[in-house]
C-alpha cells in the first residue's frame, strides 16, 4: 500500500532507521512484557499504555509537566520522531498515537501492520531492552484538541442529530449488548449492555487487512461511507475504552483527510456505566 500520510510508516522505512538518534520506537501491550520480551523491533521502549499515558489518579491523559517528563525519561525530545506499534494489538499503537498528537507532540506515527506484519516478514527482532540516556523535554501548552475529543454531554446532545454520525468500533457481540468487552476477554467494564442510540456499527478489524496493515483509502472510504460516515459529517468514534476507536481516527483524518472526527474516551465502559443516560439494544 502507497503510504499516503507521513504518520504512517511502513516496516521498509523504520527497518532503515533503526539506530537512528533522532528516532525513538515504542512497543505497547495491555496485558504484560511477555511479547516484547520474546522479540521486538531493535531499540524499541516497552510501555504499558496505561501507566504511560494517562494520569496516575485522574481518568484523564498526564498534565503537560508529567508527559514532558514521562517523554524526557523515555529519551524523547521534542523534537524527535516517535513511532509506535501495538504489540500484538495494533490499535494500542494507534491510541498512543492520537494521546501523543493531543499532547501536542508534532512529529508521531504509527507502523503499518504493527509487530504482527513485521514478524511475519521476518524482519530483524531483539530480546534485550535498549539503555535510555534521558533528555530534556520542554513542556507543551494545557492541550486544548477539542477537535480530537469528546465528552459524553456533548455525544448526547449529537445522539440523533442529522448532521452527525455515531460509529461503534466494538465487536458486534458488544454492539449487539451480548458482551461487555471483546469475545475472549473478561467480560467487564461497564453495568450495562448496549450501545449509544443510533450508533452505527464498524468493527475495527474490518480497517485492516490479514496481516494488520491498513487497508487501501479507496476500500476504507467505501467502508465508512456504508455507515453513512461521509467527509461533510461530523464523525464521533467510540469503542470500549477508546483504542479501537483511535485506529478509526487515524484512518480517518490521516488517510482518508476527514476533518471533523472526535475520539469519545469514555467510550462505553463509561457511557454504560452513566445513571439516566439512554441505552439502545
Amino acid at each position: 500500500m502507497s503510504t499516503p500520510s507521513p504518520a504512517l510508516v511502513d516496516p521498509d522505512w523504520l527497518e532503515a532507521h533503526i539506530g537512528d538518534p533522532t528516532v525513538r520506537v515504542v512497543a505497547l501491550n495491555w496485558d504484560g512484557r511477555a511479547p516484547y520480551e520474546e522479540g521486538h523491533i531493535p531499540g524499541a521502549l516497552f510501555w504499558d499504555w496505561k501507566e504511560m499515558l494517562w494520569d496516575p489518579l485522574k481518568r484523564d491523559f498526564p498534565t503537560p509537566e508529567l508527559f514532558a517528563r514521562r517523554c524526557g525519561e523515555a529519551g524523547i525530545a521534542n523534537d524527535s520522531t516517535v513511532v509506535f506499534y501495538g504489540e500484538p494489538a495494533v490499535q494500542f499503537g494507534t491510541y498512543a498515537w492520537w494521546v501523543f498528537k493531543y499532547c501536542g507532540h508534532s512529529d508521531v506515527r504509527v507502523l503499518d501492520g504493527a509487530g504482527t506484519r513485521w514478524k511475519a516478514e521476518r524482519r530483524p527482532l531483539s530480546s534485550l531492552s535498549p539503555r535510555v540516556e534521558p533528555v530534556r523535554y520542554k513542556p507543551q501548552k494545557e492541550p486544548q484538541a477539542t477537535a480530537m475529543r469528546i465528552g459524553r454531554h456533548e455525544v448526547l446532545r449529537s445522539v440523533g442529530q442529522a448532521d452527525t454520525v455515531i460509529l461503534d468500533h466494538r465487536s458486534p457481540e458488544e454492539y449487539r449488548g451480548e458482551l461487555y468487552s471483546p469475545p475472549g476477554s473478561p467480560n467487564h467494564g461497564a453495568q450495562r449492555l448496549g450501545r449509544i442510540p443510533g450508533a452505527k456499527p464498524l468493527h475495527f478489524t474490518e480497517l485492516i487487512g490479514p496481516d494488520t496493515r491498513f487497508r487501501e483509502p479507496r476500500e476504507l472510504r467505501a467502508l465508512f461511507e456504508k455507515e453513512g460516515a461521509t467527509p461533510d459529517k461530523t464523525i464521533i468514534s467510540y469503542c470500549r475504552l477508546s483504542h479501537r476507536a483511535s485506529l478509526a481516527y487515524f484512518a480517518l483524518t490521516e488517510l482518508l483527510g476527514y476533518k471533523k472526527v472526535r475520539v469519545y474516551d469514555g467510550s462505553w465502559t463509561e457511557w454504560g456505566s452513566l445513571v439516566g443516560f439512554p441505552i439502545e439494544r
